[in-house]
């Protein structure tokens, strides 16, 4: 179900949704158990082809967009308790809603899917084809699905951070804006999660590397034979990553993710939140901070030859008071059209809001010296 799309290619000025129709590779799909609180292990059976260097040849274009037009969410909505997967009648329900967005599908609207207005195309024959679709979220540990609690300090920071996604803050300086409204970078973990636009994922390979080509604000070049990783002061918005396979599955330890929070005025103090608000279910605003000792470890196995299982197990000590856990699944799609995302040139909303906020601040003192 390949097909071509236009892309929203620079930062909006507002917080805005904008999912657009995207086509799948079939998958064979892996059997749902009986008991729906059951994860099984990621299966291994499926041997991937090799590449002329002898390492497994993961490389493709694996879009997350149907997982956020599906509406799975990080966290689990808590009347599913502790179960992994739908129920069968939940599921029909899913896949109705899939099919009516479908059956709405607008070339001449672009295809504006979550937001309702243009619908999808493809988004039920890939449910249909890939059990990931009955999920009931892409958390899966802690086993209730929902994320640990903050440690005091990290909760502090959260509620004094400053972002464009948090309602009736100033905005007087660059520093009242995240990392994202900057341009900079959505965060690590969260770059690697659904998101509501430019979810596309490429991977590249050559002897002793694998580049992770993110559609929206980075690149992630992974070295293969690289043992260590730089002192703790030497830090990356991506963070320093290492590679290594076992067997046939990519195994990525990330540690010197850019330390800091989103309250500081200094902004070389500042991080990037390690979740995003535009990935549905996860915490509000992005303010979360990152700690020094932040660690996210992936497995990517390839499961059959147009499905790659994608775990992630993320750390930091100083933010959340236990380790947490996503799994999901990334299809494959050879016909999703990278474009530039040319987001600093279009980044008005910094000038708007801060030129907007100055200008109320004055009109508010000129009525409270008129006695208004």
């Amino acid at each position: 179900m390949g097909m071509k799309r236009q892309k929203l290619a620079l930062r909006l000025p507002i917080p805005f949704a904008v999912s657009v129709l995207v086509g799948t590779g079939m998958a064979v799909a892996q059997p749902v158990p009986a008991d729906l609180t059951l994860l099984p292990p990621v299966p291994k059976s499926y041997v991937p082809k090799k590449t002329s260097w002898g390492d497994p040849d993961f490389q493709g274009t694996f879009p997350l967009e149907n997982i956020d037009l599906a509406r799975i969410r990080l966290t689990r909505p808590k009347e599913f308790g502790d179960r992994i997967w739908l129920t069968d009648a939940e599921f029909a329900t899913r896949l109705a809603a899939a099919k009516k967005s479908d059956a709405a599908y607008s070339a001449q609207l672009g295809g504006a899917g979550a937001m309702g207005s243009g619908g999808t195309r493809g988004l039920a024959k890939w449910m249909e084809a890939n059990s990931f679709a009955r999920r009931t979220s892409m958390l899966v540990s802690p086993a209730d699905g929902q994320l640990p609690p903050l440690t005091a300090k990290a909760e502090a920071l959260q509620k004094a951070g400053r972002t464009s996604w948090r309602p009736g803050q100033r905005y007087d300086a660059i520093a009242d804006f995240d990392t994202f409204d900057r341009c900079v970078s959505r965060g690590m973990p969260a770059s690697m999660l659904p998101f509501r636009y430019n979810n596309g994922i490429r991977i590249f390979q050559s002897p002793g590397y694998v580049v992770i080509l993110l559609e929206m604000l980075g690149t992630r070049i992974i070295p293969l034979a690289k043992k260590s990783h730089p002192p703790a002061g030497v830090e990356a918005w991506l963070g320093d990553s290492i590679g290594r396979w076992d067997g046939n599955t990519l195994v990525i330890e990330t540690t010197n993710i850019k330390s800091g929070d989103n309250v500081s005025d200094d902004l070389s103090r500042r991080a990037a939140s390690p979740l995003n608000q535009a990935t549905q279910g996860a915490p509000a605003y992005n303010s979360l901070p990152t700690g020094k000792t932040a660690k996210a470890t992936e497995r990517l196995t390839m499961t059959d030859a147009n499905t790659i299982a994608y775990e992630l197990n993320y750390s930091d000590a100083e933010v959340f008071t236990a380790p947490w856990a996503v799994r999901l699944d990334w299809t494959r799609n050879e016909s999703y059209e990278f474009f530039e995302y040319a987001c600093h040139e279009g980044n008005t909303q910094l000038r708007g809001r801060i030129t907007a906020w100055r200008a109320q601040q004055a009109q508010e003192a000129a009525d409270k010296a008129a006695g208004k």
